[in-house]
């Protein structure tokens, strides 16, 4: 089995007739989702998503793949397809085609809606669309493609079957084998056997669940819970959270609104906005007079009242988030309200959930979320499905995809279990190859983090991120100083302002002679250029802070020279 290696140096040449998969996101993480593929020099591109910041991540509103890979080659894009319609694989779209904005986009009816009004909102109308269904087949330059349909937690997902003349590569997408679908859309295994029967060369597979055994429990399970759940609030409100994308949810919750008789307001603008967009396009039932405005709804008894909210992950500025605060302009959370958090849980979102919760708790609500009730199910398969896919795809070479290490090393044990031979576990940047039908790492392209910071995008680095670390975590202290480098005497200060720390005048005032001393002796040693003596400030006083108040701030002296 490959590894992918830290010290991997820059791809070879792609041999002619061999097909090279650069992956820029998705692999070692959940989001960011993007995955380019070259052959006779033209390129394909597998969804376009954004990754949403951690708590490491201050004022970082969203991170993108690193477009630095195929800067130079947007010339030579033949298409995006999008699998489907969620943040993760679609939302870093507008930033693609604010460099290139005729690239053409392939997805299927609602992927391209969910887009398009993304893409409205960025401004960028003149984009070319083909809208594509399951079993549909399209050429892109030396790209053959065909569609094919898969279950997933957003309606009308693809799987991808990309032909070239270096072989046949099957791309699921998020995919799991729900067989009980609430719009009877199942994964076409049919289509997956087929395909594994003319033979599949590179199969790349969807790794979230591969560490949960048995198969992923289906959607309609959820519906008695629901039902459950709107019973025991037979004289409150009931607020229910999930992702604006997540229109099976959102027809569960209609549902069973319409059964105990509430009516149901969207709060947070991109679930009104997707939510009208799914109705129109016939992927969300909606029965007549049950949606109201917010505001409408407010005046109805609680028992009658339904809000579907964003913010289920805890996101600072969602709905939720100001309902938990009592911060919203018309909703405010009372005693005994229900609130129920109908997602999963993203990995590095934990914190912030929890602070929703417990916001809520504080006003007396009562929150009911996967870990104390069956209100969601993955979207992913799981460890059973996988090894059923495996079984009868036969693929030649698996290459795990969309998740973190665990969980592609977890899906490479699974292909290995029934017997693939060669399977390459790659991170984001990690190029492979497929040249006469076996896949191998081939080298590794720069690949790092894009951020977005408000209208910002990639001007803030790893490094401003730390000192951002620094300030919100450490402190900040200023040291002002005038020095008379010709008399060797401190003239004026140390005047020393801080953040972070007592704000009390008299915090520092222990450390200002030891500033003085230093910069006395430096000058009396013949040191007279300031940037030195800002580093004689920086050693004192922060070994001084690191032993009083165990802290590491971010430090900036200031000498000036009188």
């Amino acid at each position: 089995m490959s590894h992918p290696h830290p010290e991997l140096s820059a791809p070879r040449e792609l041999p002619k007739g061999g097909l090279r998969i650069i992956p820029l996101g998705g692999l070692g993480e959940v989001g960011r989702n993007m995955t380019v593929f070259e052959y006779d020099d033209r390129l394909l591109l597998v969804d376009c998503g954004v990754l949403f910041p951690e708590d490491h991540h201050p004022g970082v509103d969203l991170i993108l793949p690193d477009f630095d890979a195929i800067r130079d080659r947007l010339d030579k894009i033949e298409a995006l397809v999008l699998t489907h319609g969620h943040e993760d694989h679609i939302g870093a779209t507008p930033y693609l085609l604010r460099e290139r904005g005729n690239i053409p986009l392939v997805g299927s009816e609602l992927t391209l809606a969910l887009l398009g009004s993304k893409l409205r909102e960025h401004r960028l109308r003149e984009t070319v669309h083909h809208v594509v269904k399951a079993g549909d087949k399209i050429s892109f330059g030396p790209f053959d493609l065909e569609f094919v349909a898969v279950n997933h937690s957003i309606p009308d997902a693809l799987a991808v079957a990309i032909r070239t003349g270096a072989g046949l590569v099957l791309h699921t997408g998020d995919f799991k084998m729900d067989q009980l679908p609430l719009d009877g859309r199942i994964t076409d295994l049919n289509a997956f056997a087929r395909l594994g029967d003319e033979g599949v060369d590179l199969f790349m597979t969807d790794s979230t669940n591969a560490e949960v055994p048995g198969f992923t429990t289906t959607e309609k399970s959820i519906g008695p819970v629901l039902d459950g759940v709107f019973h025991k609030a037979k004289d409150q409100r009931i607020i229910v959270a999930c992702f604006a994308s997540h229109i099976h949810r959102v027809q569960q919750v209609l549902d069973a609104a319409v059964e105990h008789g509430r009516k149901v307001a969207y709060v947070g603008r991109s679930m009104v906005r997707n939510m009208a967009i799914a109705k129109d396009l016939g992927y969300l039932n909606v029965p007549p007079g049950v949606i109201v405005d917010a505001k409408q709804l407010a005046e109805l008894a609680p028992h009658k009242q339904v809000l579907i909210s964003t913010g289920s992950q805890g996101e600072p500025l969602s709905a939720l988030s100001r309902i938990a605060q009592r911060s919203h302009n018309f909703v405010h959370i009372e005693e005994g309200d229900t609130v129920v958090l109908a997602s999963s849980l993203i990995p590095g979102n934990e914190n912030a959930v929890y602070r929703v919760i417990n916001g809520l708790s504080r006003w007396g609500a009562n929150v009911v979320h996967k870990g104390n009730a069956l209100v969601h199910v993955s979207g992913h398969a799981s460890a059973g499905e996988l090894l059923y896919c495996y079984n009868i795809v036969k693929p030649k070479n698996v290459l795990p995809i969309h998740g973190e290490i665990r969980h592609m090393r977890a899906n490479a044990d699974l292909a290995r279990a029934t017997g693939v031979e060669n399977v390459v576990i790659a991170e984001d940047g990690v190029v492979v190859d497929l040249i006469d039908g076996k896949a191998e790492i081939a080298g590794k392209v720069p690949c790092g983090y894009v951020f977005v910071d408000g209208t910002s995008v990639g001007d803030i680095t790893e490094s401003s991120l730390k000192d951002r670390r620094i300030l919100g975590e450490e402190g900040f202290i200023s040291v002002i100083v005038v020095v008379d480098t010709q008399s060797g005497r401190v003239m004026s200060g140390p005047e020393i302002h801080a953040r972070g720390f007592a704000e009390s005048d008299a915090t520092f005032d222990a450390i200002k002679q030891p500033i003085i001393e230093a910069l006395d002796r430096a000058m009396a040693e013949g040191v007279s250029d300031s940037h030195q003596l800002q580093q004689q400030i920086r050693r004192v006083i922060g070994r001084w802070v690191s032993n009083k108040h165990r802290r590491r701030p971010m430090i900036i002296p200031v000498v000036i020279e009188a």
